[in-house]
């Protein structure tokens, strides 16, 4: 029943010594004692404390001993479920090891993901949430977290340009989901509606021929979007950017116009602020001119960049997103609130609650005492719902809009440092494009390659093999983690992003030189 003496000796002993013989029945609400309660929920702060401390110290790894096979984490972990419990020391022990394995993705040398970093004002939101444990389906159940939700989604609206005169709550709609995905599957189910309502009642009939067109850069949720939805992937129709990522508007028109040909009705055009490997912001203000011109959806997935609405240096790259219909935009990016905090705006005021309605008569009685609108759960698709909001609010009332304009500025500096550090490295590393935004692409080339002819197939071929070697020693190592990916005819090559505000330039350089002493004898 008792994990093994080393594990348990890695837990902190100062506050622990007494639960080594309680169980979860010694807790409350099975006993109406508080003091193992507190005992053990002050031994789990400590040791979170712990472990950030440890984290912000940048010489350390960002997975201790390096990243492991799944057979050594067996090893480590009981992961069967046994039919006795465990004592709360034991409780305690696993999550002291969790928190010695883990990839510590909140590291200043992480730079893998667009989610970085640990935020204490949005972890004490998600602390608070979890405490709470409300539900956001109905205003009885979750009053102030529903208000708030309502608050935030308008000013988000706002930042866009979406105004209404006669009131601000009342300039379009919105929700917060679990993510960009969702909330890119929501704005295709918007437009499919708005298109399309017979639809939700009686499915896609013979003689509708739906399709959309996106740029052959938006996320993968856009093509899985058409799957769920029926529209079929076979009729999302891509458009090839230019070199920098970029759609162009002659370009999506040509596709609109093909598409008609074929006899398909194009009801949803996608396309990206901040795309997830360049950061290329497509031409919002050209697209919306041909998406009303042929009165089509048009939809923009910000989820990366979104957020560069916040500064007055970066919200034009976001030109003409006051026109769209709908916008994806995630906080748990660039903002660092913690994962999961993403919203799917839209202007149109009704078409969630037309597309998702279904009158659960046990949930949203049409006749409570109070304002039923405030019941957002049969407009979402899901039913139960996590308060997200909190850490968002928390996170905006402690920076306020200054803050967070001084936060993307700062990160949008710290990139520029990388690109610069970069560029000063030929013939090590070659740029891949000049950065649009905060994505850093790059290529590192060894000696091996310096003087090989770049037009060969062998240069490319070989170029292609070194970003994952040099991933797979550096996750051996554990010291750092940059993802790395193929795009069109590129081989494969490294995208850094600095949107960790704990990351400094000397973190930035020391990731620079060990790539280098990584990757120069390949």
């Amino acid at each position: 029943m008792s994990e093994t003496t080393a594990m348990k000796n890695s837990v902190n002993r100062i506050h622990v010594d007494d639960l080594d013989e309680q169980t979860y029945k010694n807790l409350i609400p099975y006993t109406s004692n508080m003091k193992t309660t507190k005992t053990f929920l002050y031994a789990t702060i400590d040791m979170i404390l712990r472990y950030i401390t440890e984290m912000n110290e940048h010489d350390s790894p960002v997975i201790k001993n390096g990243l492991r096979t799944p057979a050594e984490y067996r090893k480590m972990f009981t992961f069967d479920i046994d039919d006795e419990s465990i004592s709360l020391y034991d409780i305690l022990a696993n999550c002291e090891r969790i928190l010695e394995t883990t990839v510590r993705s909140g590291h200043p040398r992480f730079i893998n993901q667009l989610s970085q970093g640990v935020d204490i004002i949005s972890l004490v939101g998600e602390i608070i949430t979890s405490s709470v444990n409300a539900n956001m389906f109905t205003y009885e159940v979750a009053p102030v977290f529903n208000l708030m939700e309502e608050s935030v989604l308008a000013h988000m609206r706002q930042c866009c340009g979406w105004s209404n005169k006669e009131s601000l709550l009342k300039n379009g709609d919105g929700v917060l989901a679990p993510g960009g995905a969702v909330s890119n599957l929501y704005a295709v189910l918007a437009a499919r509606h708005y298109a399309y309502p017979q639809i939700k009642k009686y499915g896609i009939q013979s003689g509708l021929h739906p399709a959309m067109v996106i740029s052959k850069h938006c996320h993968y949720s856009m093509k899985r979007a058409a799957a769920i939805l029926g529209i079929g992937t076979d009729h999302v129709y891509e458009v090839d950017p230019d070199e920098s990522g970029r759609v162009s508007a002659e370009k999506m028109e040509e596709k609109i116009l093909y598409c008609q040909q074929l006899g398909f009705s194009v009801f949803f055009v996608g396309i990206t602020a901040g795309t997830t490997v360049f950061g290329a912001f497509d031409p919002i203000e050209d697209i919306v001119a041909v998406c009303r011109k042929y009165k089509i959806w048009l939809h923009v997935d910000g989820a990366w960049g979104g957020s560069a609405l916040l500064s007055p240096k970066t919200k034009h790259l976001l030109q003409g997103i006051d026109k769209v219909d709908s916008f994806t935009w995630n906080p748990h990016k660039l903002m660092s609130v913690h994962l999961q905090c993403s919203t799917f705006l839209i202007r149109h005021s009704n078409v969630l609650m037309e597309a998702n309605q279904m009158f659960a008569g046990y949930l949203f009685q049409p006749d409570k005492h109070y304002e039923t609108s405030l019941d957002t759960g049969d407009k979402t698709i899901q039913c139960g719902r996590h308060v997200d909001i909190l850490k968002l609010w928390l996170g905006w009332k402690a920076r306020g809009q200054q803050g967070y304009a001084e936060h993307i500025e700062t990160l949008l500096e710290k990139a520029n440092f990388f690109y610069e550090t970069i560029s000063k490295r030929e013939p090590f590393f070659r740029m891949v494009i000049k950065p649009p935004f905060i994505n850093v692409c790059f290529w590192y080339i060894p000696p091996s390659l310096q003087n090989i002819d770049q037009t060969l197939p062998e240069y490319n071929e070989r170029l292609n093999k070194i970003a994952p070697r040099i991933k797979e020693r550096m996750m051996t190592n554990g010291t750092m983690m940059v993802g790395y990916q193929r795009l069109d005819h590129h081989p494969n090559f490294f995208r850094a992003i600095i949107s960790n505000p704990a990351t400094t330039k000397d973190d930035i350089i020391a990731m620079i030189d060990e790539i280098h002493e990584l990757g120069h004898d390949l």
